[in-house]
């Protein structure tokens, strides 16, 4: 089945306007910190939980913002805030927004996508060349089409992918929220007008 192309847009990761950049924090002269090798990250959600696990040699530069992601707690407490069925899961935009602004001006350059998107494999949302920043995707299915256009895997599920599949995909591509949105008013906009979208309550590294 084709892919339409409004569901593509899904994976774009939303622009930040002038407001954005003038609320966002000066990123930090240091880059993050080398991930490991290999490292798991424990998802708790709304739906129950499921596990990850961090190939850095996939995707070396999208592992170690992930890794610098997940141990500053950035994606607790956030909003599982575009799935598309059969499609993708998406989520990285924090609850504060203040922390989805800063994270907006700090772009990472790409990698080559030396792995394809399967079925339950992690990739991070971009809207061009070197353009990543925290949002990420699951793929729901075989997604290869997305490999040439440089969605470059960095994980797998390997625990509760029926929990993944689990995630409220009511709003869909037509009705869901406004990416601008979320990044200028956080959580209090997704939980007023979109109160059935399901809760990344945790991702914690596991031992």
């Amino acid at each position: 089945m084709a892919v339409p192309a409004l569901a593509l847009a899904v994976l774009l990761a939303g622009c930040s306007g002038p407001e954005q950049k003038k609320a966002a924090v000066k990123k930090e002269e240091a880059g993050p910190k080398q991930a490991p090798a290999e490292f798991k990250v424990k998802f708790e959600t709304s739906k129950g939980d499921f596990v990850v696990a961090v190939h850095r040699e996939w995707a070396p530069r999208g592992a170690d913002r992930f890794y610098e992601l997940v141990k500053m707690g950035f994606y607790d407490d956030s909003r599982f805030f575009r799935v598309v069925k059969d499609f993708v899961v998406q989520f990285g935009l924090a609850k504060d927004p203040k922390l989805s602004q800063m994270m907006a001006q700090s772009t990472i350059p790409d990698d080559p996508a030396l792995k394809s998107n399967m079925k339950g494999r992690l990739s991070f949302a971009k809207r061009g060349f070197s353009s990543r920043t925290s949002q990420a995707f699951i793929s729901l299915r075989n997604n290869r089409v997305l490999d040439d256009q440089g969605f470059a895997p960095f994980a797998e599920v390997v625990e509760g992918m029926d929990v993944v599949e689990k995630i409220y995909a009511g709003y869909g591509d037509y009705s869901g929220p406004d990416q601008a949105k979320i990044i200028e008013r956080g959580n209090e906009y997704l939980d007023r007008s979109f109160p059935r979208l399901d809760k990344l309550k945790k991702a914690t590294l596991l031992p």
